[in-house]
């Protein structure tokens, strides 16, 4: 069975996920590239572990890309068989920034109480 992936929506209707996506398609072909499909390699179940994911806590996960800069979606599963992608980031070294991962979180959160699970 795969899985779908989905992408957060704030309460106004907009997709942070996919607005970070169009920005790294137009300074960033090759990574954008990458990071599609890597999004689209999420919907098989094998592809749920390392190198391509890895676990960040608190429900939360990262999808990774090393190009230029590393790049990750920050993502996390409901019930379902989904999986929603709630924050894109890109920097230079290895740990994610407490603030990115706060923003994550809220995100989760928002998105789960709007979805009343």
């Amino acid at each position: 069975m795969e899985f779908t992936v989905e992408y957060y929506e704030t309460v106004t209707g907009r997709c942070p996920v996919r607005e970070f996506l169009d920005e790294l398609e137009a300074s960033d072909p090759d990574d954008f590239v990458a990071v599609f499909a890597g999004l689209g390699k999420l919907r098989s179940r094998q592809a749920h572990r390392e190198p391509l994911t890895k676990a960040v806590g608190d429900g939360l996960f990262e999808l990774r890309h090393v190009g230029k800069l590393n790049t990750r979606v920050l993502w996390f599963f409901m019930k379902g068989r989904c999986i929603v992608a709630v924050h894109g980031i890109r920097n230079k070294g290895q740990a994610i920034a407490p603030r990115d991962l706060d923003t994550a979180r809220e995100r989760m959160r928002d998105w789960q109480k709007r979805m009343k699970l």
